[in-house]
């Protein structure tokens, strides 16, 4: 498809390109296995010679376009679909790193993200130090090892809404030889796109926004194609050495710009299988085709909210980068000037019991254990989410006791208000 098309057009034309007879909408390939006429046409797919399909695990027809979509939207090389956005992170860390090796995360990250890297991801031999995203380029530099191989962090945290200053990152990254990974969740390619500021790869809990009905868990990684894997060969000898498993291929000589995401594919998913179904892909698409409707009303909406909070007196503090007083404004105006996304955090005076009394007053949103779709929903991050942190790592992941996660739909503003109002009414 033309790059010259505007990001809207790319949302409904991306990824799959019918040709003639073929369905105009992307069929579900509900298949587990794809046939062969021959026994050396399978094998060469297997052997990575020849590109196609032979089993739904590694690649399926509906997941390879919406994972082309994905990528056309953020303006990348290569991509790929996986389970949920925990997988997709844990992959696109995984990928690059082994026993023995050590990643640099920005510590405000979601919960279970901040888990996975500092703990589970800690018993397969990869350490993790978390740094205050805020903290000057000095005090960053300090976090790094001789065999640091990533730095992650959110453009829009989850759920302390930090905004990220992904060029101070980047240029961190690359003093070290080392990508950025980030987590564009949040703000979606319709509002923030990481590789234009310096990012190299970029991941997605596709649950959210990009779905937007709450109708399917998934994932996605994109690769921008701009690291140089080979000017640091020494650093990642999985994408630069022989592959034994493939019969001595080495990935960055073999498939170029596609060598990260071809690895993680015929590696990471092969032995893992966190594959996105392609049902739950079909319906990610119908969401994609109306990202870019969905993302203006979800910020004009939680503008709304966050001016009403910041003015009502029951309300302690509100976080929201669109406000011109938040501390995060300015950047949000450099990497987000179209908005930031639906979600805002708030609490109210009183405390920590006082806030979850509220939010079971709320009639309109729902407390869920989700964010970021077409239903106003709530939840209480310290109480759910990131319930398995101790105080100190809730006050480093910028979680405060009393913080209440407020994901503003798509419904109308003045209702979404009024069910605010009548809720602080209780307080």
């Amino acid at each position: 498809m033309s790059n010259n098309y505007k990001i809207e057009t790319k949302c409904i034309q991306s990824g799959w390109q019918p040709t003639k007879g073929e369905p105009r909408v992307l069929p579900i390939y509900q298949s587990t296995t794809f046939k062969y006429d021959t026994s050396e046409q399978m094998g060469r797919l297997f052997d990575l010679e020849d590109s196609g399909y032979f089993y739904t695990r590694l690649q399926n027809p509906t997941n390879d376009a919406v994972a082309q979509k994905i990528t056309e939207l953020e303006g990348g090389v290569a991509g790929m679909l996986t389970s949920s956005g925990q997988a997709a992170n844990y992959y696109a860390v995984f990928n690059i790193c082994e026993a023995g090796d050590h990643i640099v995360s920005a510590s405000t990250i979601y919960g279970g993200t901040f888990n996975l890297y500092g703990t589970t991801m800690k018993k397969m031999g990869v350490d993790c130090t978390f740094v205050d995203p805020d903290a000057s380029y000095e005090e960053l530099e300090k976090a790094f090892q001789p065999n640091t191989k990533c730095v992650f962090a959110e453009t829009i945290s989850n759920p302390s809404l930090v905004v990220l200053d992904i060029e101070k990152f980047a240029k961190l990254a690359h003093a070290h030889g080392v990508p950025l990974i980030v987590d564009n969740t949040f703000a979606t390619p319709i509002n923030c796109r990481p590789f234009e500021w310096g990012a190299d790869i970029v991941t997605h809990s596709t649950t959210k926004y990009m779905d937007g009905h709450a109708m399917c868990v998934g994932g996605a990684i994109v690769d921008s194609g701009n690291f140089d894997w080979e000017a640091h060969a020494d650093k990642f000898p999985g994408l630069t050495q022989p592959d034994e498993s493939y019969h001595g291929i080495i990935y960055t000589q073999k498939f170029g710009k596609g060598a990260y995401i071809t690895k993680a594919t015929s590696q990471l998913m092969r032995d893992l299988g966190s594959i996105q179904s392609p049902q739950n892909a079909f319906l990610l698409n119908v969401g994609l085709e109306t990202l870019h409707l969905r993302v203006p009303r979800h910020c004009e909406n939680a503008l709304k909210v966050a001016q009403y909070l910041k003015n009502h007196e029951k309300v302690a503090w509100v976080r929201y980068a669109g406000l011109e007083d938040d501390p995060y404004y300015e950047l949000a105006q450099k990497y987000l000037p179209n908005g930031t996304c639906g979600v805002l955090s708030f609490g109210l005076k009183g405390g920590r019991d006082v806030s979850v009394g509220f939010m079971d007053k709320l009639k309109l949103a729902a407390i869920v254990t989700h964010v970021a779709d077409a239903r106003t929903c709530v939840l209480h991050p310290a109480s759910h989410t990131h319930r398995q942190m101790n105080e100190q790592e809730l006050i480093e992941a910028g979680v405060q006791p009393d913080l209440i996660r407020f994901s503003v739909g798509i419904e109308n503003a003045e209702d979404i208000i009024a069910d605010l109002e009548q809720a602080l009414e209780t307080v």
